[in-house]
């Protein structure tokens, strides 16, 4: 037999466990995160809206940004672990340094978005942050400070509300060409704006909307 405060313990261990299964089951998230792809509400909750000063995350998340064009986030999602391999871990100085062979390699890759021009931003993109790394630090303190170091609490009621780019988006999509980069059009921009938490774009009525 049991202690008698072993017992209350597994009773209330099952107590939490039923509130936790009920608050799973009723939250909220935004309309656009996929509850078929456990990927895509990993990155819906954890990830998207969430203010990123992690330099490496935020290289990878501009090239990702990148190669959707054209396609859906949930492709190139399932492929972000493929994208790590293939690049190295987003090692910008390795992917800087990219020869012939090395991008043949990478256009026969199947586990990538095989297209020979974002690829090749890619790498651009890499010399491209290298430069801007050595003159004011690097992504974090360049992105950060259109936004004072603070993100953009917007109030969206739903996604039909969300622009596909923003006067800033414009001005930082101008400000990264500038420096060399690619595929960074200003939609592009404000879906990577959004994504590294610059922006806090998640519907009002979603959990995750001021959790972050």
């Amino acid at each position: 037999m049991l202690p008698t405060h072993s017992v209350s313990a597994i009773m209330f261990c099952h107590a939490i466990h039923s509130f936790d299964t009920i608050h799973i089951m009723t939250i909220t998230r935004c309309s656009w995160a996929n509850p078929d792809n456990p990927l895509y509400l990993k990155y819906h909750d954890e990830e998207w809206g969430v203010p990123c000063h992690d330099e490496t995350r935020l290289f990878e998340m501009l090239n990702l940004e990148g190669a959707q064009a054209g396609l859906s986030w949930s492709t190139i999602l399932n492929k972000r672990e493929n994208y790590r391999v293939a690049f190295d871990q987003w090692d910008a100085e390795k992917i800087a340094r990219y020869d012939a062979t090395k991008v043949a390699e990478l256009l026969a890759n199947a586990g990538i978005v095989r297209n020979r021009l974002k690829v090749a931003a890619t790498i651009n993109n890499a010399q491209a942050y290298l430069r801007l790394r050595e003159e004011v630090g690097g992504l974090d303190p360049f992105l950060w400070a259109y936004v004072d170091g603070q993100p953009l609490l917007n109030k969206r009621k739903s996604i039909n509300e969300t622009p596909a780019k923003t006067p800033l988006s414009d001005q930082l999509s101008k400000d990264l060409a500038k420096r060399g980069f690619k595929f960074v059009g200003s939609t592009i921009i404000y879906a990577y704006m959004q994504a590294i938490g610059m922006v806090n774009d998640h519907a009002q009525d979603c959990f995750c909307y001021k959790a972050h």
